[in-house]
């Protein structure tokens, strides 16, 4: 147990020593968040959204780019000195290599899609009526990614099954793929959505990860431990510059990366279940934003006063660091009610 938490604390370290440059150099080419005039998918007029978080302007974006690069980095350095050391790297899996593919496709090719979205809306959003990418054409490429990672799954993992407590076991067969797919999706942008406060989203993040980390461990399972060990150092050494008032922001390009790889390794521990309970939070979040956006494109009005909820929160007159802390905290009982279901036969 003590090799993981060592790679955690030299995360920790290299991403700590790393993140006063990174952020200089974020202010140097200019990547940094626009508030000014944004709009939602329907490019209406976000005036709520911009009245709590004009005053962020400014501020980088893209410590996200830093985490996805150093957590590769080290996650193979310590794949590497497994074997140079002669160490076991036991898996639950008929190949450990299309696991390690899998957990690294997620990250860097989510990460890829937010670093283009990040850049369209630093770069080009005054020459183009969206903020941003479309709606529909970032969910048609994060359909397609997240395909690709189901596919594997059923594959070359041989998962095919849900595990319900109390239930039962469960085979979906092929229609696993479709499962997994709507899975990563979805917190791919609970992930996105709940990125709104400072310090929310990674915080809530780094409870939900030690949750995992817990299962990758009781079942024995070297490669999640590791990747998850060296991710939450990274998280930790970011959050310290991202508590309100935040420093640097995590962008599309950490929160569309972690939120997907957050859900494959959900989906890799086998506690499909337990997901959405572990990242109860990243859950509600985007429950609230769906409800608004069905109410709006199908009934032409809102359900909802203002979705998400932390927005709502903030309307109500809570303090940005109230609302972070709470929602940590509730974070933290999300994450041992995951675990209880999770631990459940």
């Amino acid at each position: 147990m003590a090799i993981y938490f060592f790679a955690t604390l030299v995360s920790f370290i290299l991403n700590f020593i790393l993140i006063i440059p990174f952020i200089n150099f974020l202010y140097k080419i200019k990547f940094q968040r626009i508030i000014q005039k944004t709009k939602d998918a329907f490019n209406k007029p976000t005036p709520i959204f911009d009245k709590f978080h004009k005053h962020k302007t400014g501020t980088p974006v893209g410590g996200g780019i830093l985490i996805v690069i150093t957590t590769i980095v080290l996650f193979s350095l310590f794949l590497f000195l497994f074997l140079l050391f002669n160490r076991n790297i036991q898996t639950n899996f008929p190949s450990v290599i299309a696991e390690i593919k899998i957990i690294i496709f997620a990250f860097v090719s989510f990460a890829i899609l937010g670093v283009y979205d990040d850049l369209k809306k630093m770069l080009l959003w005054k020459k183009e009526q969206f903020f941003g990418l479309r709606l529909r054409h970032k969910l048609i490429i994060e359909i397609i990614l997240a395909s690709i990672i189901s596919v594997w799954l059923f594959y070359d993992l041989k998962i095919d099954i849900i595990h319900i407590p109390f239930f039962g076991v469960y085979e979906l067969s092929y229609f696993y793929i479709i499962f997994s797919t709507f899975v990563i999706v979805a917190f791919a942008n609970a992930v996105n959505i709940t990125d709104g406060l400072d310090g929310l989203a990674s915080g809530i993040l780094m409870i939900s990860l030690a949750s995992f980390w817990v299962i990758s461990r009781a079942i024995i399972d070297v490669p999640s431990s590791i990747f998850i060990g060296v991710w939450i150092g990274g998280l930790i050494a970011f959050l310290y510059f991202n508590i309100y008032p935040a420093r640097i922001f995590l962008g599309d390009t950490g929160a569309l990366s972690f939120g997907a790889t957050f859900a494959v390794i959900g989906l890799i521990l086998g506690k499909a279940f337990a997901l959405p309970i572990i990242g109860g939070i990243f859950f509600i979040e985007i429950l609230s934003s769906l409800v608004q956006l069905l109410g709006k494109k199908f009934l032409k009005r809102k359900l909802l006063p203002v979705a998400p909820l932390h927005l709502w929160f903030q309307t109500r007159g809570w303090e940005e660091p109230k609302i972070v802390m709470r929602f940590w905290l509730f974070g933290i009982v999300f994450a041992f009610v995951g675990l209880m279901i999770a631990f459940m036969k």
